[in-house]
């Protein structure tokens, strides 16, 4: 047989997720240099930037061995929760919240590495535990809590959205390791009635706003509104085609806020138009099917609840972010993946794909635990 020419190290890796994912950090890069006036500082080149060397710290990742997850699951866990009490102590105060933590040559925010944590964290828990027990109070009181304490010192921060994203990702992984449909339906319905207290007790009052805003943002379309309002806007004025590159007026006159973060989306929608809508969402679709596939493939439980709850955690980012964005959701400051400028999230989304190609490598090698 004649020898390939691709080394196999290249051939192997998963090129049917990362060529559509290359395709959308360009066009990220391409908005964020719109939305920068056509300059390349400060967004697009840093995005790109991030992207490249996230990439192989992603390819890095993957190479690691299943027995290595194994056993950092826990002290990986207890180091973020260990930042979380950090943050609370001495973390950097910005926009009315305390989240970061300032590292001198970039500014952390442990929440969102707790992201993917949780998942693996979960993941080696009911691998240990014997599957008769699932469906038992020892499947659901230990994940409970290992939920419950960073949520609690997340939404302190205050931060809503990472809290729930981290319930999320955990509730997916409990899911899918077999604890009984009836216990989320009951959850479900008690976090439905507990909502009105927890609504007028437990929220902030900006909180509180953004509920308001999104069940009527023509109330205030000057105040809390005016995000909502401007983004529909930008979305809606771009049309199938959109206004072209470099054409985008909400975002250049500075009538879109965070044009270049949490509302990247309608910024491309306005120039790009629906088509760039339509290849956003290709993309991202490419991406977990792809994720799900390698999690249904996967040679033992571990794994298979580890790619799974990743994906969902992307899920959960680009879910929220669209749904904010065009006025389904209430404006909870979630970015979207790939596209939004922003170093800690573009790392908490190639960690997610990290461990995802890395459990695509275990499948391919299903004898093997390296």
């Amino acid at each position: 047989m004649t020898p390939s020419v691709v080394p196999e190290a290249v051939s192997r890796q998963p090129w049917m997720m990362l060529v559509p994912l290359f395709g959308l950090v360009v066009l990220g890069a391409a908005v964020l240099y719109s939305a920068a006036g056509g300059h390349l500082q400060p967004y697009a080149f840093s995005h790109v930037l991030r992207f490249l060397i996230f990439l192989v710290m992603a390819i890095v990742i993957s190479r690691l061995s299943r027995n290595f997850f194994r056993m950092a699951a826990y002290p990986v866990y207890g180091g973020i929760v260990a930042l979380l009490v950090l943050v609370e102590l001495i973390g950097a105060v910005g926009g009315g919240s305390q989240r970061w933590l300032n590292l001198g040559f970039m500014t952390l925010q442990p929440s969102e590495l707790m992201k993917p944590a949780i998942v693996l964290v979960l993941a080696r828990f009911y691998e240990t535990l014997p599957p008769p027990m699932t469906a038992s109070l020892r499947g659901l009181v230990p994940a409970g809590v290992l939920i419950a304490i960073p949520a609690v010192l997340v939404i302190l921060q205050p931060d809503l959205g990472t809290a729930l994203a981290i319930c999320f990702g955990g509730a997916v992984t409990m899911f899918l390791a077999g604890l009984p449909l009836w216990w989320f339906v009951s959850a479900g319905t008690a976090a439905l009635i507990a909502a009105p207290i927890a609504f007028f007790t437990l929220l902030h009052d900006y909180q509180r706003n953004r509920v308001m805003t999104f069940l009527d943002p023509e109330s205030d379309p000057l105040g809390t509104g005016y995000h909502i309002t401007q983004s529909k806007i930008a979305i809606g004025s771009g049309g199938i085609f959109g206004k072209g590159f470099g054409n985008g007026t909400q975002s250049h006159l500075q009538y879109l806020p965070e044009a270049h973060t949490d509302f990247v989306f309608a910024t491309m929608a306005e120039e790009w138009g629906f088509l760039g809508g339509l290849f956003v969402l290709f993309v991202f679709a490419v991406i977990l099917t792809w994720g799900m596939n390698v999690a249904r493939q996967a040679p033992d439980r571990f794994s298979s609840l580890l790619a799974a709850g990743m994906a969902a955690t992307i899920f959960f980012y680009v879910a929220i972010n669209l749904m904010m964005v065009m006025g389904l959701a209430p404006v909870v400051g979630i970015p979207l993946p790939f596209m939004s400028h922003g170093g800690t999230s573009m790392l908490t989304n190639m960690i997610c794909v990290g461990i995802m190609m890395a459990v695509n490598r275990w499948n391919q090698r299903p004898s093997s635990f390296s």
